[in-house]
């Protein structure tokens, strides 16, 4: 680890060397950013509903770093410090976010104290932006040795290995120590190039690793706790009013589901029992059954206690099904009946040609995002109009959909009640709670209905059905709630200070206002393309990393084209190419591809979500091949990301395909401002 060039003899990288080092930085880079989302919405209790402040964070912070490296010939020796200082911070003092009091519905029962989430998500984007600098810092150094586009190549191809490492982490369910390795392997490969640094100079970044490397391992021989793709998961004990001895299952600090003896758990006025009584008896072969959300097997152990002949029991969540089929007295998932589909519930109902005389969504609440780069929850798609007549389609003459869960709001029960009313063409029975506590069962023939009541008179003007473009169930009305424009706010204003104080006076990045528009823009492609994918193909962890991955290799074909191409095209060539990829995309809305079949929805929806990503990346590649300082440009770009970040949450309010509607207003002022540069 070398902390000044000046003060440690070394001899000039070979081509070859700086090759190597920037496709690793670049894997570190991409890395350290996903293990940092995952990491800190598993141990920040609340934070899986903020997750994409720590994506910002990383932006703002690979920015700073490619910003820095003209200000100074030191390594950036700060950041496994910073990391090892906030892996002991969040383990010693627990932090958590308050989501209370906001607009939103969040499916949590933990009671937080502390500083409100307006100081709490700041503070979280500021340290991750401090840790995020270091690898940007080093990326930044190498990028300034190769001819433009080449360097672009290898920090794309880099990215993409660090996608594919932390992607196969999580196929593998590692847990975080393995992360931490590789992190500390490849951050001290990439601290120490030919120089021998004093122990002085090595002593702060071999504290941070060590501090990190502690807290990872303590955390992964804590007994109990293990790594799903998604969640931290932690099994605890507790004892039942009935004595029995329940496993609880804690997501990411967060009570998520409860199980222990059927005959303890269900009874006659018991959330998951009252809906038999609400449908029609089953037919004399007994009932085929699907379960969304089966978790630990409490509903597929009630369903099969019933007379259920066959039951497909859908769970997200692989390790959370591995621990009801080892851990579940009843043994639901050892029963032949019982069949088990590890995938998300939405692309079941889609794909699914089976017929069900009962579907049942059971209390699928994911605690989390689906990515850092959108507003989308993973059951978010679940419970639109368009998933509910699916849903519908998917039942047999006489059969029956039923909802259950702690809502927490009646407008939320009213809204769901509003929207089997509007697929069935009746009123479906509620059981609810003050504490909206609620059942919903529906028949499709209401005559078979056995209701206890009419519908609360509450429920006479519930707020509408939330639709495909716009799957915000939890949210109210059409509006940016208060919590995320104050947080939106902080996160401008820390970006505006960190860039002036490294960077000095941003009359510097001036020449590049076009690549910020482009970065802008960019991002809001990426959101588009997280959100279509995750309609079309469902909101799992692999359609996640498929797309990152997805959009890379679009960027890199677009970065090989540009670079094998004689001349480049000519920037208006390029954006007139952009802009008719996006009315093309405007044109075909993700929704309307549900109805092809598979094979033909993924050809139609790679060529629509990728052609504006493909063409977006030679209008850049072309702009960024004669930029006169490849890191101020990339770090122009990266500021320009977060500002995008910031735009996303416009899909609270317009819907995502809108979005393509902003990024095409971005793109055209990027090209009104960089006329005349392409040379």
């Amino acid at each position: 680890m070398v902390v000044s060039a000046s003060r440690v003899s070394t001899r000039p990288l070979s081509p070859a060397a700086v090759r190597t080092r920037l496709f690793l930085a670049s894997a570190l880079m991409l890395l350290l950013e996903l293990a940092l989302i995952r990491w800190t919405a598993a141990n920040v209790v609340h934070l899986g509903y903020f997750s994409n402040i720590v994506l910002l964070g990383s932006f703002l912070g690979v920015s700073l770093g490619f910003l820095r490296v003209r200000r100074t010939t030191r390594p950036p020796w700060y950041f496994p410090l910073a990391l090892g200082v906030l892996a002991v911070a969040v383990t010693v003092v627990p932090v958590s976010v308050d989501p209370h009091g906001s607009d939103l519905v969040f499916f949590t029962s933990v009671s937080v104290t502390g500083p409100p989430p307006w100081v709490v998500l700041p503070a979280i984007f500021a340290v991750v932006a401090l840790i995020m600098a270091g690898p940007g810092e080093l990326v930044g150094r190498y990028l300034g040795e190769l001819p433009r586009l080449e360097a672009y190549r290898l920090d794309l191809l880099g990215s993409l290995a660090g996608i594919v490492v932390f992607s196969l982490l999580a196929f593998l369910r590692a847990p975080s120590l393995a992360w931490g390795l590789v992190v500390c392997a490849l951050t001290l490969v990439l601290l120490t190039p030919d120089g021998v640094p004093t122990v002085r100079q090595a002593l702060a970044p071999l504290l941070g690793l060590a501090m990190l490397l502690v807290v990872l391992t303590l955390e992964t021989l804590t007994p109990r706790v293990s790594w799903s793709p998604y969640n931290k998961i932690q099994l605890v004990q507790q004892t039942t009013r009935g004595g029995a001895l329940a496993q609880v299952v804690l997501a990411n600090g967060i009570p998520h589901q409860s199980f222990y003896p059927v005959s303890e758990r269900i009874r006659e006025d018991d959330l998951y029992g009252v809906l038999y009584e609400r449908i029609p008896p089953p037919p004399p072969a007994g009932r085929s059954v699907l379960i969304i959300g089966a978790g630990t097997g409490n509903d597929v152990a009630l369903a099969l206690r019933r007379g259920a002949r066959s039951v497909r029991a859908v769970e997200i969540d692989p390790r959370i099904e591995q621990i009801g089929a080892e851990l579940n007295t009843d043994r639901p998932y050892a029963d032949p009946r019982v069949h088990v589909t590890i995938d998300d519930g939405r692309a079941v109902l889609q794909n699914d040609d089976m017929r069900y005389d009962l579907v049942i969504f059971a209390l699928p609440d994911s605690l989390t995002l689906v990515s850092g780069a959108s507003q989308i929850r993973l059951e978010s798609y679940l419970f639109t109009l368009q998933a509910i007549q699916a849903a519908r389609d998917r039942l047999a003459p006489g059969g029956s959909l039923a909802l259950y869960n702690y809502y927490r709001e009646d407008w939320l029960v009213a809204r769901l009640a509003g929207t089997l009313e509007q697929v069935f063409g009746h009123e479906p029975c509620v059981d609810a709670t003050p504490a909206a506590r609620a059942v919903l069962t529906v028949s499709v023939d209401q005559r078979a209905q056995r209701c206890a009541g009419p519908l609360p008179a509450a429920f006479s003007d519930p707020p509408p059905p939330v639709q495909d473009d716009r799957p915000f169930l939890y949210l109210k009305g059409r509006s940016i709630p208060g919590i995320y424009l104050s947080v939106l706010g902080g996160v401008l204003v820390i970006s505006l200070i960190a860039v002036r104080v490294v960077a000095g006076p941003l009359r510097r990045m001036r020449p590049y206002a076009d690549l910020f528009a482009l970065g802008a823009a960019f991002l809001l492609l990426e959101t588009r393309a997280i959100s279509g994918f995750a309609l079309l193909f469902g909101t799992t962890w692999f359609v996640n990393a498929l797309v990152f991955a997805g959009v890379l290799l679009a960027v890199l074909a677009a970065v090989e084209v540009t670079r094998r191409l004689p001349r480049p095209p000519p920037l208006p060539v390029a954006y007139a190419a952009l802009g008719g990829s996006l009315l093309i995309a405007l044109a075909v809305p993700a929704e309307q591809l549900l109805a092809l079949p598979v094979p033909a929805r993924a050809v139609v929806a790679i060529t629509v979500t990728f052609l504006p990503v493909f063409t977006a990346n030679v209008v850049f590649a072309t702009r960024f091949r004669v930029s006169g300082d490849a890191a101020t440009a990339l770090g122009a770009n990266l500021l320009g990301a977060i500002v995008g970040g910031c735009l996303e949450y416009l899909a609270l309010v317009i819907g995502y395909h809108a979005l393509l509607g902003v990024a095409g207003a971005l793109y055209l002022a990027a090209f009104l401002i960089g006329r005349g540069r392409e040379s």
